[in-house]
């Protein structure tokens, strides 16, 4: 790996650090991948606009660096006044192009159980679930394919 390739990984780990991010399957589920026949800049743009149309919400997102983020979502959630428990869920969308007009796309969902309580001060208390049901991931990837 080159230098500056080194540093852009770093990059990529802190910022993913710093966002909560996943970086490895440990609790989240195992990373489901497709190969499509389009540049990554035509990928980037459906698969953008594929999770908007399934109701996935871009939270972080960084073109050059090939990842999208999306603003969690409730799995199952209830929410009384000052207390909140339930289960979320996020994606994590890698593109990659390993030669010219292929691009690979990986997804990683974390689905977490999490406990809010509000006495003054906000506590907030989560717990990673292992994933199995892949369906989530592959759904989306099917869209991404449908609308190339």
């Amino acid at each position: 790996m080159t230098h500056g390739g080194r540093r852009r990984l770093l990059l990529v780990v802190l910022s993913a650090t710093a966002l909560g991010l996943p970086l490895a399957a440990g609790a989240q589920g195992p990373e489901q991948t497709r190969t499509f026949d389009a540049s990554r800049d035509r990928v980037w743009t459906v698969a953008r606009s594929t999770l908007e149309s399934l109701g996935w919400k871009v939270d972080r997102e960084e073109r050059d660096e090939g990842w999208i983020v999306t603003r969690s979502r409730e799995i199952e959630f209830d929410e009384k006044l000052a207390y909140g428990k339930g289960t979320k869920h996020r994606l994590w969308l890698t593109l990659k192009e390993p030669e010219p007009n292929r691009t690979r796309v990986g997804i990683v969902r974390r689905v977490w159980k999490e406990e809010r309580i509000l006495f003054g001060v906000l506590v907030d208390k989560e717990q990673n679930v292992d994933v199995i049901d892949t369906s989530v991931e592959k759904g989306v990837l099917d869209a991404i394919a449908r609308a190339l």
